[in-house]
């Protein structure tokens, strides 16, 4: 049967629209705590009930709503954000699209109260699936109260997709963690129950900011990362390697005090951290990126948590560059090592293959005919944003103090079970895993030697030939040139066979044959398909292990002095290229506790 084309109703088409912006409560408290920032609120209060599934309100005190543009305020498209179209290039805002309160409506039941300070009195409105029931005056302070209650009741089959309340509740304080990181000023408080679950008060600095929100451990265990490009600034904190998570979860990125879920920032801050912390582990991070509004796009989604650049390779770049400098200053040394990326051939082709691949999935979800920027905007100014500035202001960060360490200036004490080296210096007790840290010294230095094409090789009295399965042979062949940058030999000498004329001069004493094979074995199937850049990572990390120290081997006074040297001339020393840590530290404090003496 063929059916007709006919235009679906206003209450329809909210609901749709509700889908998109209202996944579940935390979408709703999203929404309003956005407005009230938009509004210019200091202070705000949230009561939850149920985890949200049942009631939510917010009190802020903001500008409040002009009592003639209560009602219009939840017409779709009703916003006082912007304009014109060029206005979505100049965005400032966070909430902008005319949906939310609209969509809120759609599916609860909406009792809204606000007052501007010109006015003498408030007005209160409710709104039922849509539909406005009551607007009366009423006496209220400067700003704006809205309870949203009912909540799925008219969209029953949304309702059944909800968590329990307690994991929903989880999904609020994420919402809210998100923003009470990214508004130093904003004093918040949320409650359930009657009962006050957090109370964040206004902070001066970020470092403040992070110990009330995401506890003290994370900025003992962070350090400040800052960065700039033209117009594009970078400021906040990273974890330090020994600080790592299972999952992404403590990642914040923030573009305009936007927060972002952004694949390619993602990427960038995975590729600072690659080789220094362990596989399948996230490092914590808070960015906050400024740049210029009509540089990204934030009309991308409905709910507005991705964004597209219009320099995504610029910013990838910087972003990285920031986060190595930063962790290579981490390191457990006093002196400043200054990082830039590579100029040689190794460092140079393994960096720009990892941009290659962030920027080619970052343009997949929207394919090449739909990239953004591409079409050009008006310029035309108009009073509203004639004297409005381009930049961005950004998050102060105060720095946090360093604890200097250098090994070759500590006290030595010995060493203890053949394996760890034990220190003192500044009032601490430091044990260094011998084997880590010769493992991410020669993991350095094969980086730095394959980098400026100086690598001391040995080559064999007799060449090792020998036959490999045609998997492993045809793997090999694919991985010769990563080879043949640390100074190995390896070539086809006919059919499945190869033969190793030379082999790194510091893996003298291991056959070649040994090494191959170990190689062969060390690549899983999925890891056979990775790029070059991150299959000559896994290569440099294998042998650097292979010719690394290893545990229970006595080593003299002399050596321990050698290998300091070199852990105090390297970056990135406080992990082993496979993530673990090289050093570990008691401080006085921590040994008196142990002794109950504190």
């Amino acid at each position: 049967m063929l059916r007709r084309v006919v235009v679906l109703s206003k209450e329809l088409t909210n609901k749709i629209a509700a889908g998109e912006v209202v996944e579940r409560p935390a979408s709703i408290v999203k929404e309003l705590m956005e407005n009230a920032l938009d509004a210019g609120a200091t202070d705000i209060s949230v009561e939850l009930e149920r985890g949200g599934c049942g009631f939510i309100k917010v009190v802020d005190n903001g500008a409040g709503i002009h009592s003639e543009d209560i009602a219009l305020a939840f017409e779709r498209y009703a916003t006082s954000k912007i304009y014109e179209f060029d206005d979505l290039y100049r965005v400032r805002s966070f909430g902008f699209r005319g949906e939310a309160l609209a969509s809120i409506a759609s599916i609860s039941r909406v009792e809204m109260a606000s007052r501007t300070k010109e006015d003498i009195s408030g007005t209160r409105i409710i709104v039922e699936n849509g539909k406005v029931q009551e607007i009366i005056a009423t006496g209220c302070p400067v700003g704006t109260s809205i309870s949203v209650d009912r909540i799925f009741d008219a969209v029953p089959v949304r309702k059944k997709f909800l968590k329990r309340d307690l994991i929903e509740q989880g999904y609020c304080m994420d919402a809210l963690t998100r923003l009470a990181l990214s508004h130093l000023g904003l004093r918040m408080r949320v409650a359930t129950h009657g009962r006050e679950i957090l109370n964040i008060p206004a902070s001066k600095e970020l470092s403040e900011r992070i110990s009330l929100v995401l506890g003290a451990e994370f900025m003992e265990q962070s350090v400040s990362v800052s960065g700039t490009r033209e117009k594009v600034t970078l400021q906040g904190f990273i974890s330090r390697p020994g600080l790592s998570k299972s999952n992404a979860k403590q990642l914040y990125f923030y573009v305009n005090r936007r927060f972002v879920k952004d694949y390619l920032l993602n990427h960038a801050v995975m590729t600072a951290y690659k080789r220094i912390i362990e596989a399948r582990r996230y490092p914590a991070a808070v960015l906050f990126i400024g740049l210029p509004p009509e540089d990204v796009d934030v009309n991308v989604h409905p709910a507005k948590m991705e964004v597209r650049f219009r320099n995504p390779r610029e910013l990838y770049e910087m972003v990285v560059e920031a986060i190595m400098e930063a962790l290579s200053q981490a390191s457990p040394i006093s002196d400043k090592i200054s990082f830039s990326i590579p100029e040689k051939k190794m460092g140079l082709d393994d960096y720009h293959a990892r941009i290659e691949e962030a920027l080619r999935r970052y343009a997949l979800p929207l394919g090449k005919e739909k990239l953004l920027f591409e079409q050009s905007f008006g310029k035309k100014e108009d009073d509203r944003n004639a004297g409005e500035k381009t930049e961005t202001t950004i998050i102060t960060v105060k720095p946090v103090a360093e604890v200097s360490l250098r090994f070759s200036t500590a006290e030595y004490l010995g060493q203890i079970f053949g394996t760890y080296l034990v220190f003192s210096e500044h009032d601490a007790l430091v044990l260094v895993d011998q084997h880590a840290a010769h493992e991410r010294i020669l993991f350095e230095q094969l980086k730095k030697a394959s980098s400026n094409e100086r690598v001391a090789s040995q080559r064999l009295l007799i060449p090792e030939v020998f036959s490999l399965s045609p998997r492993d042979f045809s793997f090999l062949m694919d991985c010769v040139a990563c080879f043949e940058e640390i100074g190995m030999e390896v070539e086809h000498f006919g059919g499945d066979t190869v033969v190793v004329k030379a082999t790194p001069a510091f893996l003298s004493q291991l056959g070649a044959k040994e090494l191959i094979m170990d190689f062969v074995e060390a690549f899983s199937e999925a890891e056979r398909k990775m790029s070059l850049a991150d299959k000559r990572d896994k290569i440099f990390a294998l042998l650097a292990c292979k010719g690394a120290v290893k545990a229970n081997q006595r080593l003299s006074s002399a050596e321990v002095s050698e290998l300091c040297k070199s852990l105090d001339a390297i970056p990135f020393s406080a992990t082993c290229p496979h993530g673990r840590p090289v050093w570990v530290s008691f401080s006085g404090n921590d040994i008196e506790r142990m002794f109950k003496r504190k």
